[in-house]
């Protein structure tokens, strides 16, 4: 989706990025309700109810209710970055130390050409257990990021900016001890799920009930639906627990 290169001091290692995610979302298009056919969004003035042609519609920032700062493409063309194909590291830091939060969009870098600098580059990354901080210019915006070694190549993972990131002070300080018996049932039912990482595991269980459905209704059959049962809340943080015990015991007795 984008060809660059790490600039690593005078030299430069050539690589392709492509994305590492993908959207599976189930998308819906907007049909008339009698007719069928697709329909289609308009600009339209609320004050006279009329048709606004795009080629006179103009981007505006609201300073306050009712006032805008108007600007015109030409304007914003002059605040955008330089042009650039280089993923410039400005410093090596710990990967440990990045909290995931910070993470915003992975994408793999593969070698463009030449392998050999390339996966010298992933061995001392992951020697040295360090990611590059890194900043590059896509698509008329600036990034940060994060390189990182993983499974034999790069992933370059977009992270938020500062501004984003929402500190944790807000939430409720530890007041008085755990209640034992809270802390004992939960040490239990962390030890009771204990696993190995499954990702395979983690599907969307709700776009594969609409998939069955669209399916089902191309057909001409008339899917029976029926809702997901919801969970009656607990009155208290250790019956919860309990709760989940239980649940899990049952789970285990099921399948021996």
């Amino acid at each position: 989706m984008w060809k660059g290169a790490l600039v690593l001091g005078a030299g430069k290692i050539p690589v392709k990025l492509y994305s590492a995610v993908q959207d599976r979302s189930v998308h819906f298009h907007l049909l008339g309700r009698k007719s069928e056919a697709r329909v289609r969004q308009k600009l339209v003035n609320p004050e006279t109810a009329e048709e606004e042609p795009r080629e006179n519609v103009r981007k505006g920032y609201e300073i306050e209710p009712g006032t805008f700062v108007v600007v015109e493409p030409q304007e914003l063309e002059s605040v955008e970055p330089p042009p650039s194909r280089d993923i410039e590291p400005i410093a090596f830091v710990p990967a440990e130390k990045i909290d995931p939060q910070w993470y915003e969009r992975p994408y793999y870098l593969g070698p463009d050409g030449d392998t050999e600098p390339y996966f010298a580059f992933v061995e001392a990354l992951e020697n040295k257990k360090r990611a590059a901080i890194a900043q590059w210019v896509m698509r008329k915006r600036q990034y940060y990021g994060a390189v990182r070694a993983e499974r034999e190549c790069l992933v370059l993972f977009a992270m938020r900016n500062t501004e984003e990131v929402l500190s944790p002070r807000e939430l409720p300080a530890p007041g008085s001890p755990a209640d034992p018996r809270e802390l004992r049932m939960a040490e239990q039912l962390i030890q009771a799920l204990e696993g190995d990482f499954r990702p395979e595991d983690f599907r969307d269980e709700y776009r594969e009930r609409v998939q069955e459905f669209l399916e089902q209704k191309a057909k001409g059959r008339a899917p029976k639906l029926s809702a997901v049962p919801t969970k009656k809340p607990a009155e208290s943080i250790l019956d919860a627990l309990s709760a989940s015990l239980q649940s899990i015991k049952k789970r285990g007795r099921a399948v021996a």
